[in-house]
């Protein structure tokens, strides 16, 4: 799309204009100040040069007129010099009087040409270049040996009579500059269709390059009687070498060297919804009179009739305007009267990590300002014992000077302390010096130089070429590069111009600046300074947004509803693209269509089609969901199919992956603190992002290389951030600002909205920036979403239910409903085996389709079952040696409570029984085989004997058969067994008795055969379980895990990548399915055949009053440790015990019945606290000892059935803090106001919004409230921005209590951040003065 395009919704309402330029400031560049007629520019070398630059003269005003005795003064009377200057050949004074009359040469100066302003010396004569402009130095010269041939720089060629050189560049332009004139001969004289030809005859340009404003062809013919301008070029200047498009005209900023693009500028007014500015920039009416000046003249709040109500109840005293408590004092006027920067305290401050403090110790700046030649210290400190590096082709006087080669040795004191001069100057070069360009004495001797552009090689003897382009930290050209002999030129993408300083880059038509400030959406012009308001519904902060060009949409997320949401640019509608989603980050890929978030709570980020209409929820597709541990912000590189987000959870970084989640790597993972904001810059191929912890801005390239930080004193809170062009854009959430700064120094910073309420997303709006390039996905057609994946390449993607069919575009729902759960510490991954047909599923780099399945408040999964019947996953948890059940719904994870709490003892392996719900365990400090009751009521022992440590159990309850891995007793020379018996601990028998390490068992559909993974031999081995039938398959080193689906066997091995392995039996081959690099530590295999059949206890519980437990066509009723059986089905405790107290599991002691789930071990076995865990309260467990002796047994549910008696927990502090995510935790170490995380072996909290200190003690909005006073010292104002990002990790972190508790009580959290009740602790205030209320983010 043309420039054009922009005028289309935006301009239409923005109302582009063109502002005189008597009535816009105009913006002057790095090196340049302002007239003080405020109508031009001039570079401050030309200051008080004796020749007026500005058409005020205001150059030329207070100059220095007299000069010290060491001094020459010019005859324009403007300026001194040092004597020494004095006829040294290079003129200083503007008018040139010091290299006028001069009658005596200097020693060193043999050769006086072009007017008698330059000197040169005898070795720059007759020496094949024309150093003279008017060639004097190259006349009347006689080679003294013919046949020796000129030698040429790099670059140049030798003319044919080889008397002479000349650039490369200069042959065929058209005019001679060899003397014999053989440059210009044989030279191409026919050009082709599509090219121009030059009117000297001699050159061929492309078509395109006519009339484009800058001249190619030597004679400028190709930009000459350009009478009808080609598209874009508007306006030609600078005696038509330069053409500017309209958009560059009466903008402010001077693109022609004559200023004829600024000059005769009108105005062209506002739109009817826009207010006026006095100075004619237009802002929104709606702005007009409401308490906080828009016009950059604060016309706006001028003879206003009342006075509005400040949201913020601060008010300047006099000038009456509102004020917000960080604005006081951070060097911005906000008050008309100045009261907010009047008696502002100066105080030491302390640096950060990545900043260097100025002598004063009054204020801090990157390490990058320090000597680079401005000051920016107030006290200047920062330029002072700064070392100097010279150019290569420069001498380096030892008082740090830098030297021409000709100034050297010419008898003239040049350097301070006189390096230049003595020594052996009087050692002439010779010709046995073999300099490939130049020789000059030195007081140590004749050296070789080089030329600009050069630099001297280690033989001392021979130039290279500087490659100018390689500067990366201050590179040379703002966009394109290109290094030649000697030099470099610059160049820009398409779509940008070249400004007329010949580095830097402008693109065409008004760019704007979108930005989120609380519920309002804002477009700013970042030429005119328009300013308006597009139509939003947001109730509470849009935290996120992003924009697509084809639809003139801006799509958003605010924290008030589950949708992402948009509103049109024209600023007339606005609407809803997908609902019943959870996003905290938004991102457009207007090259395939799509629009990405990120859920946070789930870890996901995701994709959908983008549309005019209204989509369904099931018709995303997830695009990551694995190790996602607090995903921030979204960025996408559709012209490379990239993607990169910000991680904030335990290990904070920077990732990247192809947009279709391929080839994931971690870019950046050092120098960081909490990065939020993250943003890409197409030009320069660097990531950027903000970090609020380090209060710093930084950015690498896309690979990760050269980090650079920048840390300034003025990004107090930098939340979200954009790149365009030179300048980097950036909110910053506690000073309420939205700034613009140069994005490779920092320098040039300017606010550019400084509102009421806090600013979060920014983006740039152009066209150019969402168009120029051809989708992939247009060449392929999917049946439901095409992603790009790094190249750009278009890849299919389905949405959750579907798979990919074998053609690579169709969805297809799932046939075969077998599926895989593999458990990672914190996650479920459930992959549907029917993948294994699909397109991608040979040899697969990464995840095939799956669902990751967050699991809330685990951390340390260790194993895991799942029963297909009520769709419930037992997990066992290391970190808190807990059990826990979670009931599966819609791909998510809910908690139904803790199962079973240990203390001082892990569970080392558990099976359910999907029959009757009962739970097959044992422990490290319990090597039993044990059974749990699915109430949690009763349990009971079923084998003991000769037992070291169960790793693992497998059930078959159809056949009434569990089978578990005995790994001997330690140093006993016991070798591991599997062993197998009935489901009542009857008829124990060894099966394989010759392993090492078994684990993983798994049962054959039919029952008869047992699997195992021997993690020792690498091998998996089966065998029938009268121990007959062993067979083994050799599977290599890593080996893991083994099991079985529909007679499919599959295994996992863990090395440098977890990979999943299958057996072709067809083809008798193992073959590779995937490789991951996620950990994981179980894997288990379901289908509808795995767990069909039932058995005697499969209706009422057998009839048995405490357990059932099936065995080979029958059934056993058995009573917990401490109960005998009365009759064949019912029980009654057993008088073992005083009474008063109870029988451990191990039954060698009995304890007092208050000692059972106190906290405190007192049997043996550590069985007194083998606690039940009952429903959750509020989000807390509560736990219980199993039933006391003598008390009624409850009636048996059905399986599974939610545990639901009422006792109280008796468990101390030191056990809940074991579970990471409990309640008890957060009211105890957190001050209720957090949750608490384990980092490094420790117990962290992570606190809530507006809540900070190590126990999340402090309310940081309290911070924020209280009185206005202008005087105090160091004034202290809440993070605000921590409690924006905040919600990020809280709907993360209390996604756990979302899926434990209602959903009234997750929006009951998040509107706390609106609700809570913000008190003042600063002193009362004025009665008269109105305090602050504490800004909320909601």
């Amino acid at each position: 799309m043309g420039g054009g395009l922009l005028l289309c919704a935006v301009l239409l309402q923005l109302s582009v204009q063109v502002v005189s330029a008597g009535s816009s400031p105009l913006k002057c560049g790095v090196g340049s100040k302002l007239c003080r007629d405020a109508s031009e520019c001039v570079l401050y070398s030309h200051v008080c040069d004796g020749e007026s630059d500005c058409k005020d003269d205001s150059d030329e005003e207070d100059c220095a007129s007299a000069c010290s005795e060491d001094e020459f003064r010019c005859a324009h009377g403007k300026r001194c010099i040092e004597k020494q200057q004095v006829c040294d050949g290079v003129p200083q004074c503007q008018d040139r009087s010091d290299e006028l009359s001069c009658t005596e040469k200097t020693e060193g100066c043999d050769h006086q040409c072009d007017g008698q302003s330059r000197c040169l010396p005898g070795t720059f004569l007759c020496d094949g270049e024309k150093d003279c402009m008017d060639g004097t130095d190259e006349d009347n010269c006689a080679s003294s040996d013919p046949s020796i041939p000129i030698k040429c720089a790099l670059g140049s060629r030798p003319c044919r009579d080889l008397k002479e050189c000349v650039l490369y560049n200069h042959v065929c332009d058209g005019e001679a500059d060899c003397s014999d004139g053989s440059d210009e001969e044989e030279c191409s004289s026919e050009c082709e269709a599509d090219q121009f030809q030059c009117a000297h005859g001699r050159k061929c340009i492309p078509q395109s390059q006519v009339c484009d404003g800058a001249s190619q062809c030597q004679d400028r013919s190709d930009e000459l009687s350009c009478t009808h301008l080609r598209d874009g070029c508007k306006h030609q200047c600078d005696d038509n070498s330069r053409c500017v498009p309209s958009s560059f005209l009466c903008d402010g900023e001077r693109d022609c060297l004559d200023n004829s693009d600024e000059a005769n500028c009108v105005d062209a007014g506002c739109s009817p919804t826009d207010f006026k500015c006095t100075s004619g920039q237009c802002v929104s009416a709606k702005m007009l009179c409401d308490g906080h000046p828009d016009c950059r003249d604060r016309s706006d709040e001028e003879s206003c009739t009342n006075s509005p109500v400040c949201i913020t109840n601060h008010r300047c005293p006099h000038s009456k305007e509102c004020l917000v408590q960080e604005w006081i004092c951070d060097g911005d006027r906000d008050c008309n009267d100045g009261s907010d920067e009047k008696d502002c305290p100066v105080s030491p401050v302390t640096c950060g990590e990545f900043q260097w403090s100025c002598k004063s110790k009054t204020k801090c700046i990157p390490p990058s300002w320090r000597c680079d030649g401005m000051k920016d210290c107030d006290d200047g400190s920062d330029e002072t014992e700064c070392e100097v590096l010279c150019p290569p082709h420069q001498f380096h006087c030892g008082s740090q000077e830098c030297l021409d080669p000709a100034l050297v040795c010419n008898s003239v004191t040049n350097c301070a302390d006189g390096s230049d001069e003595g020594g052996i100057c009087s050692a002439l070069c010779t010709d046995t010096q073999h300099c490939s360009q130049i020789c000059f004495s030195t007081p140590q001797g004749p050296r070789c130089g080089c030329s600009a552009g050069f630099r001297l090689l280690q033989d001392g003897l021979s130039c290279s070429d500087v490659d100018e382009c390689e500067s990366k930290s201050s590179p040379v050209c703002s966009q394109l590069c290109i290094n030649t002999a000697g030099s470099y030129t610059c160049d820009c993408q398409p779509g940008y111009l070249m400004e007329a300083g010949g580095h830097n880059c402008k693109i065409t038509s008004e760019p704007f600046l979108l930005a989120s400030v609380h519920t309002d959406l804002f477009l700013y012009g970042l030429r005119n300074g328009g300013l308006g308001v597009l139509s939003s519904p947001a109730k509470k902060a849009i935290l996120s947004l992003d924009y697509d060009w084809r639809l003139q949409r801006v799509l958003w997320v605010s924290l008030d509803t589950e949708a992402i949401r948009w509103s049109s640019l024209d600023q007339k509608t606005s609407g809803t693209l997908i609902k019943g989603v959870r996003a905290d980050s938004v991102a457009v890929d207007w090259l395939g269509r799509n629009l990405y978030w990120i859920d946070g709570v789930n870890g996901q980020i995701a994709a959908v089609r983008l549309s005019s209409d209204t989509v369904k929820s099931s018709d995303h597709s997830v695009i990551l969901d694995e190790d996602l541990d607090l995903p921030r912000s979204l960025a996408l590189l559709p012209q490379k199919g990239l993607m990169f987000w910000t991680e904030i959870g335990n290990a904070v970084k920077i990732e990247c992956s192809g947009m279709d989640g391929s080839e994931r790597r971690v870019v950046v993972n050092s120098s960081l603190g909490w990065p939020g904001g993250v943003a890409l810059d197409p030009i320069s191929e660097r990531v950027y992002w903000t970090d609020e912890r380090l209060r710093a801005i930084g950015s690498a390239t896309l690979d990760g290389d050269d980090i650079r930080i920048l840390q300034m004193m003025e990004t107090t809170n930098p939340f979200s951030l954009a790149v365009f062009n030179d300048m980097l854009y950036w909110s910053d959430a506690k000073k309420r600002v939205v700034v613009a700064a140069r994005k490779n120094s920092g320098k040039n910073r300017e606010v550019l909205l400084k509102r009421l309420r806090q600013p979060f997303g920014v983006k740039i709006i152009h066209p150019l920036l969402q168009t120029g390039f051809e989708s992939p996905c247009e060449n392929i057609t999917c049946s439901h979403l095409c992603v790009l994946a790094p190249g750009p390449k278009a890849v299919c993607k389905c949405p959750a239910g579907f798979l990919l069919a074998e053609d690579g575009l169709t969805c297809s729902s799932l046939v075969n409903s077998d599926f895989l759960l593999m458990l990672s510490p914190s996650t479920v991954t459930q992959i549907y085996l029917q993948s294994r047909h699909s397109a991608a599923a040979a040899d697969l780099k990464g995840w095939p389709e799956h669902i990751a399945l967050q699991v809330p408040s685990v951390n340390e999964a260790a194993i895991l079952d799942y029963s297909l019947r009520d769709d419930t996953l037992f997990l066992t948890d290391d970190a808190t040696t807990s059990l826990s059940s979670f009931k599966l719904k819609d791909s998510d994870l809910s908690s139904e409570g803790v199962f079973l709490k240990l203390l001082g003892n892990t569970i080392t392996a558990m099976a359910l029984d999907w029959v009757t719900g009962n739970v097959f365990w044992s422990s490290n400090k319990q090597p039993r085989l044990q059974v749990t009751s699915g109430t949690g009521a009763h349990t009971a022992v079923l084998v003991k004997e000769g037992i070291g440590r169960v790793g693992s159990i497998a059930l078959h309850p159809p056949s009434g058969k569990v089978c578990f891995a005995n790994l001997g007793l330690q140093g006993s020379g016991t070798e591991a067994r599997v062993e197998c018996c009935h489901m009542d601990g009857a008829r124990r028998k060894v099966v394989w008795k010759d392993g090492e390490q078994p684990t993983s068992l798994v049962f054959s559909s039919n029952g008869d055969t047992i699997y195992w993974a021997d993690t020792g031999f690498g091998t998996v081995g089966a065998a029938r379980l009268d121990g007959s039938g062993y067979k083994e398959l050799k599977t290599g080193t890593g080996l893991t895990a083994v099991t079985l689906s529909d007679d499919t066997l599959l295994w996992m091995t863990l090395s440098d990548k977890t990979r999943l392995w299958y057996r072709d039996e067809q083809q008798e081959t193992n073959k590779l399915w995937f490789e991951v690099s996620t950990e994981v530590v179980g894997l288990k295999a379901f289908s509808k055949s795995s767990q069909t059949g039932s058995n005697k206890c499969s209706g009422n519980n057998g009839h048995c009053q405490q357990l059932c437990l099936a065995t080979p066509g029958g059934r056993t009723c058995s009573c917990a440790h401490d109960h005998v059986l009365l009759n064949a089905t019912h029980c009654s405790p057993e008088q073992r015990c005083p009474n008063g107290s109870r029988s451990c599991l191990d039954q060698l002691s009995c304890q007092p019945v208050g000692k059972f789930c106190n906290g405190h071990l007192d049997c043996h076995d550590h069985s007194d606290e083998n606690c039940v865990g009952l429903k959750q309260l509020s989000g807390a467990e509560v736990f219980s000892s199993p039933t006391e002796p003598g008390s009624a047994a409850p009636p048996h549910p059905s399986p599974l059935s939610p545990r639901s008696e009422d006792l109280n927990s008796t468990l101390d502090e030191d056990v809940q803090l074991g579970n990471l995510d409990a309640l008890q935790c957060s009211q105890s170490r957190c001050s209720g106001n957090g949750r608490c995380v384990e980092t490094g072996g420790e117990t962290v909290c992570v606190c809530s919004p507006i809540y900070g200190g190590d126990a999340c003690q402090d309310n940081l909005l309290k911070a924020m409230q209280g009185p206005l006073f202008y005087g105090a010292a160091g004034i202290c104002a809440g993070v605000v921005v921590i409690a924006v990002m905040a919600v990020v990790v809280k709907r993360k972190k209390s996604g756990n209590a979302r899926r434990a508790t209602p959903a009234t009580t997750r929006e009951t959290i998040m509107t706390d951040l609106e609700k809570k009740p913000e008190t003042t602790q600063s002193a009362p205030a004025d009665k008269n003065k109105p305090e602050e209320a504490g800004p909320s983010v909601d």
